[in-house]
């Protein structure tokens, strides 16, 4: 959804605007009608994971993690 607020209602009401953009909403600044800004949330980003693929590696001789170790980051220990 999309509002629409002229320049002193935006002056006047910044954080309530700012309220309505970080819940997901797009607010839209006019002058005399004319829409000359528009308020809009942060860019997601989608994270890369494979940035690095075939770069990193895990030595042959890596050992295990012990089991009570393994318990604690899989959140059973």
């Amino acid at each position: 959804m999309t509002t629409s607020v002229g320049v002193h209602e935006a002056k006047t009401h910044l954080s309530r605007l700012l309220e309505k953009v970080a819940a997901g909403e797009e607010v839209e600044i006019t002058n005399r009608g004319k829409v000359v800004a528009r308020l809009v949330g942060p860019a997601r980003r989608t994270p890369n994971f494979d940035f690095d693929r075939g770069n990193v590696w895990i030595a042959d001789d890596f050992d295990d993690l012990p089991e009570d170790l393994q318990r604690a980051f899989e959140g059973d220990g």
